[in-house]
C-alpha cells in the first residue's frame, strides 16, 4: 500500500515514478545586476559554467585610427593653449603705442584676406651699459635705426627698406635724414613722414621692442640667416658682455643675441664697400629667417612659449586677432629678394652732416613694384 501510494498512475494505466516538470524563473533585476559585476564561470559543477577557469574581458585593441585620434587631439589642445597665450600677451602689448601713432595709420582691411602695408620701425635706444658706437641709451631722444615697409595679406608679399640716412622733407622741419623723425615726433612723425616721402598710406606700426627681441629668437630654438662674409663687434665683443660676428658666406644659425647684432652692423670689417643698404638688407633676411622657422616642426614643440614671445617683441596698433592674422599672411605670402631704395646722390643737412639722396623715378618704380601694380 504504501509502496502505490508513493506512485502514480502513467498514461497507459500502469503505476510508476512520478513525471516531473521543471521551469526555470528568470533572474531578478537585482540578482541580474549582482550577476553582471561577477565573474561568470562555465564548465562541469556548475549551471553557470566551471569555477576553475574565469572569463577574461577583452581590452580595446591599440588600432592606428585610435593613435591617430588620439595624437590629434593632443595637437589640437596644444594648439588651443598657444593660441590663448598669445592672445594674452598681445593684450598686454597692444596698450604701449601711443595714440599719435594710431590716429596716423589709415585704416587697411582685413587681414590676412586683404592687403596692407605695416611700417616696421626700430630705434637705436640701447640699455644703459652697452657702448655702441652710434646709439643712444634707453630714455633719451632715439633715431630709427630700421624703417622697414612690409606688404602683406591677400597673398601679397614684398618687402621695401628706406635707408635711415636718406634726406626727406620732415613735416613741419624741413630736410634732414629720415631717421630724425623717430627723434622728432616719434612713431607718428615717423609714419606722416614716410607716407609723403614715398606717397602711400601705411595701415599698421610695428615698432621692434629691442630689449625683448632676443627672447623671443631664443624661444625659435635661433634661426638660420643668409649672409655674407661678416666681421664685426658690439658693445666690447663676446669677451667683455658685447656681440662678436664671425659670419661665413651662406647660412648661419644664430641665437637671440647675435642675431640683433647682425641687424645693428654699422660696420662690416670683412667688406669695407658696404654702406647702409646691406645692413638694410640684412635686416630684410633675419625676418625671412624668422617666417621659416615658425613653421618648422621644433617649433611646434615650443610654440606655447613662441606665442608668449612673439608679442613682446614689438609694440604695434593690431589687436590679438589681427596680429594673428598679420602672421597667418606673412606664412601664406611668398618670401620677396630684399628692396631697398638706391640713393642716387649725397645731400648735406642743416646740421651740416651728409646724406643720402634718392631720385623721384626711383621712389616711383619701387613703390609701384611694392604694391604689385
Amino acid at each position: 500500500m504504501g509502496d502505490e501510494r508513493g506512485r502514480s498512475r502513467r498514461p497507459d494505466g500502469r503505476r510508476g515514478r512520478p513525471e516531473y516538470t521543471v521551469y526555470r524563473s528568470r533572474p531578478r533585476l537585482l540578482e541580474r545586476l549582482r550577476r553582471g559585476r561577477e565573474p561568470e564561470f562555465r564548465g562541469r559543477g556548475s549551471l553557470r559554467g566551471d569555477p576553475r577557469r574565469p572569463t577574461r574581458r577583452r581590452s580595446p585593441r591599440l588600432s592606428p585610427g585610435r593613435v591617430v585620434r588620439w595624437i590629434a587631439l593632443a595637437a589640437a589642445a596644444w594648439l588651443a593653449l598657444s593660441l590663448v597665450v598669445f592672445l594674452v600677451s598681445a593684450q598686454i602689448e597692444e596698450s604701449k603705442v601711443s595714440a599719435s601713432a594710431e590716429r596716423t595709420l589709415d585704416r587697411g582691411g582685413l587681414l590676412p584676406f586683404s592687403s596692407n602695408t605695416i611700417l616696421v620701425l626700430g630705434s637705436d635706444a640701447r640699455p644703459k651699459g652697452t657702448d655702441e658706437g652710434g646709439a643712444n641709451v634707453v630714455g633719451q631722444p632715439s633715431r630709427a635705426d630700421t624703417i622697414m615697409l612690409l606688404r602683406t595679406g591677400g597673398f601679397a608679399s614684398a618687402k621695401l627698406s628706406i635707408p635711415r640716412d636718406t634726406v626727406v622733407d620732415i613735416p613741419g622741419h624741413g630736410p634732414d635724414k629720415i631717421n630724425a623723425a623717430y627723434a622728432i615726433g616719434g612713431p607718428s612723425l615717423t609714419v606722416t613722414t614716410v607716407e609723403r616721402f614715398l606717397d602711400i598710406d601705411v595701415n599698421h606700426l610695428v615698432e621692434v621692442n629691442f630689449a625683448n627681441f632676443p627672447d623671443f629668437i631664443d624661444s625659435l630654438g635661433g634661426v638660420y640667416v643668409k649672409t655674407g662674409r661678416v666681421c664685426a663687434e658690439l658693445d666690447g665683443g663676446d669677451d667683455n658682455g658685447g656681440t662678436t660676428l664671425d659670419l661665413r658666406p651662406g647660412k648661419n644659425k644664430l641665437d637671440g643675441r647675435h642675431a640683433l647684432g647682425l641687424a645693428r652692423v654699422r660696420t662690416n670689417r670683412c667688406n669695407a664697400s658696404e654702406d647702409d643698404r646691406d645692413r638694410a638688407a640684412r635686416q630684410q633676411e633675419i625676418l625671412t629667417a624668422i617666417k621659416h622657422r615658425l613653421i618648422s616642426p621644433v617649433t611646434f614643440l615650443r610654440l606655447p612659449r613662441v606665442s608668449w614671445q612673439a608679442p613682446k617683441a614689438v609694440r604695434t596698433d593690431m589687436s590679438g586677432f589681427t596680429l594673428l592674422g598679420l602672421f597667418a599672411a606673412i606664412q601664406t605670402a611668398g618670401s620677396p629678394a630684399p628692396r631697398v631704395l638706391a640713393p642716387s646722390g649725397f645731400a648735406t643737412t642743416p646740421g651740416g652732416g651728409s646724406g643720402l639722396t634718392v631720385s623721384e623715378d626711383e621712389r616711383r618704380e619701387e613703390v609701384r613694384r611694392f604694391l604689385g601694380r
